[in-house]
């Protein structure tokens, strides 16, 4: 389906809004009291924090296009939920979220066996709160995580900071940072490194997080935004986000900087894709598909800027910024697309492969190599 729309530029953009909650992830599989088995072969991103820190409402949100202000409503989690969110996406791993109140230390979990399969670690901090017990809590997960699995990556988000005016994040940001790394260095864990990110429910940027997160874990992501530099100098485009079409996830841009309003800008426009699809793109019947390889859309800001998104794969969108002039020359665009598309999935073609020749020792948990319906791994 092609959509071509000239709208003006938006002073503010708020509230990520998200597609119909029909194209999407679908349900949790359920909880998982006993300790996990190891027939779970997928990688895992561990959602831990505090009680009422914003775990539950954040996985929502990104993974279940749950309005931000439903999850007022949600109830406090007291059990471990495993949320698997490969079916529909290009991402391929499972979304594990701990309560607060839980002690995975516990001698009934086996916490070695959790974080041995474990492709990060997300701590969540509530900025609004007094945060000295969760930097305890922290300092405890991700010393005891390290020693098990020092290929995990580790990921403070220090959320709920749509409260705070600006010099408060920063103040906030900074002093968690500081005393978070003294914490490490007293331990002499400096070679543990944490990555901290200011986010909310509230506006786009946990999805720039979880953005961030999740392109730590492709191996390809040097080779996906090599791709985008060559694809955008030979286009006279500015900047490329290669996105994951539910989740909203960029996995890969170009090699310049995000600007927090070019990637609000993008997550937009797909959701006025998606959204005017599922109304005018189907068939009489209700059948077909919202987002197929014919998917295309123009839109034209008042600012002289374009705004161009193209179907790479059945679950990745490129979504390209450029100035109207240079879209004149949409042919050599359309052309050099086309020659992006057939590398991207040459890239993934590749690694399917070479993961159907690999061999592992019995017992080992398989991770999904690469395919062009879940994101490339490495095994573990």
């Amino acid at each position: 389906m092609s959509i071509q729309y000239e709208a003006p530029l938006a002073d503010s953009y708020g509230v990520a809004d998200s597609f119909p909650k029909d194209f999407g992830y679908g349900e949790e599989e359920g909880d998982i009291e006993d300790s996990p088995t190891p027939s779970d072969s997928k990688p895992r991103i561990l959602l831990m924090g505090l009680r009422r820190s914003g775990k539950s409402s954040i996985q929502k949100v990104v993974f279940h296009k749950m309005s931000p202000n439903e999850t007022l409503f949600l109830e406090s989690t007291n059990k471990i939920y495993k949320d698997d969110i490969s079916s529909s996406s290009f991402v391929n791993f499972q979304i594990w979220d701990f309560p607060g109140q839980v002690d995975f230390f516990d001698p009934t979990f086996d916490y070695e066996m959790i974080f041995r399969g474990t492709g990060a670690l997300i701590f969540v901090i509530d900025a609004q709160d007094d945060y000295v017990e969760a930097l305890g809590r922290l300092h405890l997960t991700v010393s005891r995580a390290y020693r098990v699995n020092p290929e995990i990556n580790f990921e403070v988000f220090i959320h709920k900071v749509d409260g705070l005016s600006d010099d408060h994040k920063i103040e906030t940001q900074r002093d968690i940072h500081q005393r978070a790394n003294d914490d490490l260095a007293d331990a002499s864990l400096e070679k543990l490194h944490l990555s901290f990110y200011l986010t909310s429910i509230y506006d786009h940027s946990i999805f720039e997080a979880f953005s961030k997160v999740v392109q730590k874990l492709i191996p390809q992501l040097p080779t996906l935004e090599n791709l985008l530099n060559i694809f955008i100098s030979n286009s006279g485009i500015e900047k490329a986000f290669l996105f994951d079409v539910v989740s909203k996830i960029y996995i890969a841009t170009d090699s310049s900087p995000v600007d927090m309003q070019s990637y609000e800008l993008c997550c937009d426009m797909i959701d006025v894709v998606i959204d005017v699809s599922c109304i005018y793109g189907l068939k009489e019947d209700g059948t077909g598909s919202a987002y197929d390889k014919e998917s295309m859309a123009i839109i034209k800001l008042n600012n002289t800027t374009v705004l161009y998104l193209k179907e790479v794969t059945k679950f990745l969108a490129l979504v390209c910024i450029l100035r109207e002039e240079s879209f004149e020359r949409k042919g050599l665009i359309d052309y050099n697309f086309h020659c992006f598309r057939k590398a991207i999935h040459e890239v993934f073609e590749v690694g399917v492969s070479t993961s159907r020749t690999s061999t592992q020792p019995a017992g080992t948990p398989l991770m999904k190599t690469v395919a062009l319906n879940g994101t490339p791994r490495s095994t573990v």
